[in-house]
């Protein structure tokens, strides 16, 4: 089973600040290496009436956006406009959450607290079986995480899901861990020239310099440009996505999971109402660096990448 399920948090003083330095660190390395982390009911406050209320959204209705996007930063809602006392309930609702998240996390992953780079949250409305999207975006499909308009010069992605759905499961397939298809597909991928592109073209140190003094342009590395089209390429191969070993993960109604999604090859194929909260780990604030992509990749290609 690629989770391990997590009581003690519930059932001890942790979840009250009794600080357990070894677990901690124990539990933060089983996420690096490719772990999923799993609690059977939200270990942080998540009331019942605000799960209602977001429920009760009508999938459906032109107002309700493919996502619900909270943005911590900048307080700041997406994707929701039913009118404004609703808004207003909505975005206190997602803002609770993010911080409910962040402190959960800062309290059971210890060596992480301080060091964690709050990115955006999220409420997932529409069901994941069947729907029509475009190759790249589809979520059924074994992938690795990448951000196009947020690069992580190689932090790692970290994300907490919460499964609202009152009545059903939220079903996932995963396969081998990230240094397994990095070492099958890397090359195939293009990793060295696109690492070799990264350190020699102009335009990449003219974007770097414009990003430097200011300008809004997405500074990319060698590591955030092939991680962006490894995620299109598992994507693209068929006869990978046909032939890779799949495990079947049903997390049921209520369940909370951590997931580095950077290492986690993962497809959601079903599934509706899911809250999310998405975290950039810093490489220094990593336990386990052995086992992150970008030290994956390059050990591979011999050259540093960000």
């Amino acid at each position: 089973m690629s989770w391990i399920e997590v009581s003690e948090y519930l059932s001890s003083g942790w979840a009250d600040g009794v600080n357990i330095p070894s677990r901690a660190r124990h539990y933060c390395a089983e996420l690096e290496k490719g772990q999923i982390l799993f609690f059977r009911q939200p270990p942080f406050v998540l009331p019942e009436d605000d799960v209602n209320f977001l429920v009760s959204q009508k999938a459906s209705d032109s107002r309700l956006h493919k996502n619900i996007s909270y943005r911590p930063g900048k307080d700041l809602l997406r994707g929701f406009s039913d009118g404004k006392e609703n808004q207003q309930r909505v975005h206190r609702i997602m803002r609770d959450y993010s911080s409910q998240v962040t402190q959960f996390v800062s309290r059971f992953l210890a060596p992480y607290a301080g060091k964690l780079l709050m990115d955006f949250a999220s409420f997932r409305p529409l069901e994941e079986d069947g729907r029509n999207l475009p190759l790249h975006k589809k979520n059924d499909l074994v992938h690795v995480d990448a951000f196009p308009s947020r690069p992580t010069r190689g932090g790692r992605i970290l994300r907490v899901f919460t499964n609202v759905n009152p009545s059903k499961g939220r079903v996932w397939f995963v396969t081998d861990r990230f240094p397994a298809l990095a070492k099958q597909f890397a090359t195939d991928a293009g990793l060295k020239s696109i690492a070799v592109d990264g350190a020699s073209n102009l335009a990449g140190r003219l974007t770097h310099a414009l990003h430097a003094i200011g300008l809004p342009v997405t500074d990319r590395s060698p590591y955030d440009k092939f991680m962006l089209r490894f995620h299109d390429f598992l994507k693209e191969n068929t006869a990978f996505q046909t032939g890779c070993e799949k495990e079947r993960l049903e997390f049921p109604p209520m369940a909370t999971w951590l997931v580095y999604t950077d290492g986690v090859p993962h497809a959601a194929l079903s599934g509706q109402f899911a809250m999310e909260q998405t975290f950039i780990m810093p490489v220094e604030a990593l336990v386990a660096l052995e086992h992150a992509p970008i030290r994956v990749l390059e050990g591979i290609y011999g050259k540093k990448l960000a």
